[in-house]
């Protein structure tokens, strides 16, 4: 039963209860509703032009996303002006800032920790990181021809350019996913335009369907049915304690679930690039009509063919190219993984956004190879709270996190590179 009613300024006023209502689904289900700063929204329609993706902003609805809207966006003050006609009232004065579901004090205590690490300058990039960062991956590019055009194509020059252009890919990756974040300029559009560049010339993949994909996963991580990234239950996978039990109950079996750890190793890290991601970006471009991200990606497809045709061939272009990707995939999937797979996983339980994050990722210990090889996503708890965090600046922030962990009680993991590897197979 709705009890909205006017306010202050003609300003209607909500329960909980109503506005968990509009999810999209339930009673209501064209109506998407969410809570900012104790003001109400409608995005129902609004959902479908939201710059990141209609499911990112829907994951929320019904529910408050006062957290995850800051730690999202850059420019606040300027988002908010857009937000204005979304704006349909306000919570009741009776009703609390936040679902009676989550831990008020710990909710408090993040928000306190988000402006000390604004006071601190955390999330101020350093230039110098990011260019160095650049110069090291198009280095090895360059390095990767050359070995090619002075030793010839003999298979031993063949092997090592080929390692060089693979950790060209996995290094562009982590990079792109910096820009992605909009963690290294203070304008987003900036950051857009350079996205395009890393990910679409230097990788051969879009930065729309990187967007469409990861920020899904950022807002609610490990949640069947709203992050993509655990898709792969159950038609591969059975994943989480929770949800390899009711797959157990209902008696649905897609996969050999009992052998899931052995063939992991044959459609999981060897596979994933190759034979999925690569035909499936430009399925991904064309279907949405994404023509700019769509040149990007052809340009570094003709680069790379212009550069080793004339030494390798044709054939030998081909498999240069395969074993290339095939290198970026074991290294993208065992990274992103370990911090991920051996977490919980269950459907969306809208607990806090520290909890949320806490719950889902894990951390691998800091080394400057560790930091180098995952692209310092081996602080991924971090990384999580504070996404548009620039990545040097994570491990300033991680005593800070361990604290707040600590005072209510939260396990932070953090564990060795070859341990994080072996619990994804565990």
């Amino acid at each position: 039963m709705e009890r909205s009613e006017p306010g202050r300024g003609g300003m209607r006023r909500f329960t909980w209860e109503e506005v968990g209502q509009r999810n999209g689904r339930g009673p209501a289900p064209q109506e998407r509703w969410l809570v900012i700063d104790r003001k109400v929204y409608d995005i129902s329609h609004f959902c479908r032009r939201h710059p990141g993706g209609s499911r990112v902003i829907s994951h929320y609805a019904g529910q408050d996303a006062t957290d995850p809207f800051i730690a999202f966006h850059l420019d606040k003050a300027l988002v908010k002006k857009y937000m204005t006609p979304l704006l349909i009232g306000e919570l009741a004065p009776d009703q609390p800032s936040f679902e009676p579901s989550k831990n008020k004090k710990l909710v408090e205590d993040f928000r306190e920790l988000r402006a000390t690490v604004e006071k601190m300058g955390l999330l101020q990039p350093n230039h110098t990181f990011f260019i160095l960062y650049l110069c090291h991956i198009l280095v090895l590019d360059i390095a990767a021809w050359l070995v090619i055009w002075y030793f010839g194509a003999s298979l031993v020059s063949f092997l090592f350019s080929a390692m060089l252009l693979g950790t060209v890919q996995a290094q562009a990756g982590w990079l792109q996913h910096d820009f992605g974040h909009l963690s290294v300029f203070s304008k987003s559009r900036w950051n857009h335009w350079v996205h395009k560049f890393v990910i679409g010339h230097l990788k051969g993949a879009p930065a729309s369907w990187w967007n469409h994909l990861h920020f899904q996963h950022h807002a609610k991580p490990n949640c069947f049915r709203k992050d993509p990234d655990v898709n792969m239950h159950p038609l591969f996978f059975a994943l989480g304690k929770t949800l390899s039990v009711e797959l157990g109950v209902q008696k649905k079996k897609f996969m050999p679930y009992n052998h899931q750890h052995k063939y992991f190793f044959i459609i999981g890290p060897p596979a994933l690039v190759p034979l999925y991601f690569q035909w499936y970006i430009f399925y991904f471009a064309v279907q949405r009509k994404q023509w700019v991200d769509l040149a990007w990606m052809l340009s570094f497809y003709i680069r790379f063919f212009l550069t080793y045709l004339p030494f390798l061939g044709v054939k030998g272009t081909l498999g240069l190219h395969l074993l290339v990707r095939f290198i970026e995939s074991n290294w993208f999937v065992w990274i992103t993984q370990m911090n991920h797979i051996p977490m919980h996983i269950d459907y969306d339980k809208n607990v806090d956004w520290f909890s949320t994050q806490l719950q889902a990722t894990c951390n691998v210990h800091q080394s400057f190879f560790n930091d180098w090889f995952s692209g310092h996503l081996n602080f991924q708890i971090e990384h999580h709270l504070f996404p548009t965090m620039p990545r040097h600046n994570y491990w300033k922030v991680a005593p800070l996190v361990k604290s707040l962990c600590a005072k209510h009680g939260i396990e932070y993991q953090c564990k060795p590179l070859l341990t994080a590897f072996a619990d994804i197979v565990q």
